[in-house]
């Protein structure tokens, strides 16, 4: 049995099979991890999503921002959608209520026991340890997964608050956490959120850096594979493995072993779906 970890994908469906055809995936055995954003941008976001859901307990995945920017614009927040988004196959299929529901009973972060790994969509922020990263996850898990579901979509899109704090409550609280698990890159030393830097590290102003790269962050000795930073073309933190390596922009599709001693990546080259810049 292997396990293997995969970047985001983004409606990218030919890629992801030329991937598993490469690494031999068994889908009686083998288990696929899914650092989210399954949708949107590509030209098979339908498809993907029916796949993914279709590998029933072979696959996990964590949601990613496009993943819960779908969701929002299904519950007709279209102010958000944009002229860009490849996501109407999606709202006009017959079976969209069912992957909808499935998608968003997805979880926001997977630690799994036995490998030591954690999975998340983008990053944590520098307060948070293993535990505080779970118990904040299930608290925004369980408003998506909730009948009130619809009004934590509507709360969900923002900037602020940009530092965490205990005493955070309600929609801040949760727009908060979910900017972490969906959207986060740089941030300053105390845990400030850069959230719309989209830039490779030394783009950022000063005083913000990588999240990985704060001084003694509480997470410093978990081992966490994220997705979400496509410009992130080299890191050299231990314990970290992002593996977005720009499939949509015409660079590769990666998957990460991580059921060995020494986690191996294997990717495969990818055609250029949008032009890096313009999503």
């Amino acid at each position: 049995m292997a396990t293997y970890a995969i970047g985001d994908i983004q409606g990218c469906l030919d890629q992801l099979q030329t991937l598993l055809e490469k690494i031999n995936f068994d889908p009686q055995s083998d288990q696929l991890w899914f650092t989210g954003d399954l949708v949107n941008r590509g030209p098979q976001s339908l498809e993907t999503l029916r796949f993914i859901k279709n590998l029933g307990d072979r696959a996990i995945t964590v949601l990613g921002n496009h993943d819960l920017h779908l969701l929002a614009v299904s519950e007709g927040h279209t102010k958000y959608h944009l002229t860009k988004d490849t996501l109407k196959s999606i709202l006009d299929a017959p079976d969209r209520d069912e992957l909808l529901h499935w998608l968003r009973h997805r979880p926001l972060l997977h630690h799994d026991e036995t490998t030591g790994f954690t999975l998340v969509h983008a990053g944590l922020p520098p307060q948070w340890n293993l535990a505080k990263a779970q118990f904040c996850a299930q608290e925004v898990e369980a408003a998506l997964q909730s009948e009130a579901y619809p009004a934590y979509l509507e709360n969900m899109y923002g900037n602020e608050p940009d530092t965490w704090s205990d005493t955070l409550t309600g929609w801040d609280r949760l727009r908060f956490i979910t900017n972490c698990f969906s959207r986060l890159r740089f941030c300053d030393a105390n845990g400030k959120l850069l959230l719309d830097e989209k830039g490779s590290p030394g783009t950022q102003p000063a005083g913000f850096m990588p999240w990985f790269d704060v001084p003694d962050r509480a997470n410093t000795k978990m081992k966490i594979i994220f997705g979400h930073w496509s410009t992130l073309t080299q890191c050299e933190a231990e314990g970290v493995f992002p593996i977005d390596t720009g499939c949509l922009w015409g660079r590769a599709l990666t998957a990460l072993r991580i059921d060995i001693p020494k986690p191996q990546m294997i990717n495969v080259p990818c055609k250029q779906m949008m032009t890096p810049g313009s999503g």
